[in-house]
């Protein structure tokens, strides 16, 4: 099946428009994302051509099969639940057995998970956000030599400038391994290598070989050659260091730059609009707790979008989505929703939905 099929309505069951205009939360420079679901073919869907999900190439239109859907319905997933209670003015493309699917069928104890718990993990995002703002990496990478350091007296000092301060070369040292002593080495150099006039090869390996290396390197060292000094490997502080290198520009490269800028410019140092979300999911699982249906439509939509203009410190929102979980966890104790869904009525339905939709489907192309 291709994607050009998805608009035939033939297997068309509903189609909509989702995000931030069906929250009311839509401003100017919002895009428009798309979300639908479709039934395969009656041949395809017995077959062995089963086909769950189907996006774009810019992932901005996402369709679900009949049955995947129902999956993601019975689990409660917020992204999927929004979709059964979509405005009006947001759906494209609706089945008449569409409304079938009732909010309330689906609606259980799940839902705090789901939507309070992904919120709490937004915020856990928000918080290494931060972080990586306030703590940029420098896109120059350090190398092994940034962490090793001269042992000096009772402390150490770093073995770069210890190298300037005694006008010497690394490629001409040679390191050995001292015994039952972790990371520390004996230090020599090859004073009539480095010395000569003609470029002498040195009989040392150097303290690296390379820039790019990820360890130091060992010499052969004659037995009557004493070391000029001790020398230390910080490799756990080196090994740390590439990891946070790595995962900080790999998060430059992926990150959303407008979005990015958004949040440099309200000088809160936070994703705002991430924070807006997990505040919008907060208050979702509150309503579900205490009415038992799903507002897609923001009617706190003023103070959502205040959170998404940085009004407020990033530390006041932490508390007050800290305040709101506990909160939430009260209401859901309380509450008369079943622990999950009817899973045998959620079964009958998805059959019968499925039995009719094939039952006044004459052909498929």
């Amino acid at each position: 099946m291709k994607w050009d099929d998805l608009e035939n309505k033939n297997i068309l069951f509903f189609k909509c428009i989702i995000g931030s205009k069906a929250y009311g939360l839509d401003t100017a420079a919002s895009d428009i994302d798309i979300k639908g679901v479709f039934v395969l073919p009656r041949e395809q869907y017995y077959g062995l051509d089963y086909i769950n999900q189907m996006s774009n190439e810019s992932n901005d239109m996402v369709f679900y099969e009949l049955k995947r859907f129902f999956e993601l319905l019975y689990v409660n997933n917020p992204g999927i639940l929004e979709l059964i209670a979509m405005p009006e003015d947001c759906v494209l493309y609706k089945h008449k057995l569409f409304d079938l699917i009732k909010p309330e069928l689906f609606l259980s104890m799940q839902c705090q998970k789901t939507f309070a718990g992904y919120a709490f993990d937004q915020i856990k995002r928000a918080k290494g956000l931060k972080k990586k703002i306030m703590n940029p990496v420098p896109a120059k990478k350090m190398n092994v030599l940034d962490f090793c350091y001269i042992i000096e007296n009772q402390g150490s000092i770093p073995l770069k400038p210890w190298l300037r301060k005694n006008k010497l070369k690394q490629e001409y040292c040679g390191l050995a391994c001292i015994s039952h002593v972790k990371d520390i080495y004996g230090l020599y150099y090859d004073h009539d290598a480095a010395s000569s006039k003609n470029k002498t090869i040195s009989r040392f390996k150097g303290i690296i070989k390379k820039e790019i290396t990820d360890d130091v390197s060992l010499s052969s060292i004659p037995k009557d050659l004493a070391p000029v000094a001790y020398m230390c490997f910080n490799k756990d502080a080196y090994s740390q260091y590439c990891r946070q290198y790595k995962e900080y520009w790999s998060w430059v490269k992926k990150r959303n730059e407008v979005r990015y800028q958004d949040t440099i410019a309200h000088g809160k140092n936070y994703d705002a609009k991430n924070m807006m979300h997990t505040f919008r999911l907060l208050h979702m699982a509150e309503e579900i707790a205490r009415f038992g249906k799903i507002i897609t439509r923001r009617p706190d939509r003023n103070k959502l979008l205040s959170i998404k203009q940085g009004k407020f410190l990033y530390d006041d929102l932490v508390s007050m989505a800290e305040e709101k979980l506990l909160e939430i966890k009260e209401l859901y104790q309380k509450s008369a929703l079943p622990l999950k869904p009817d899973r045998e009525k959620i079964n009958s339905l998805l059959v019968e939905i499925r039995t009719h939709f094939y039952k006044h489907k004459a052909s498929y192309s």
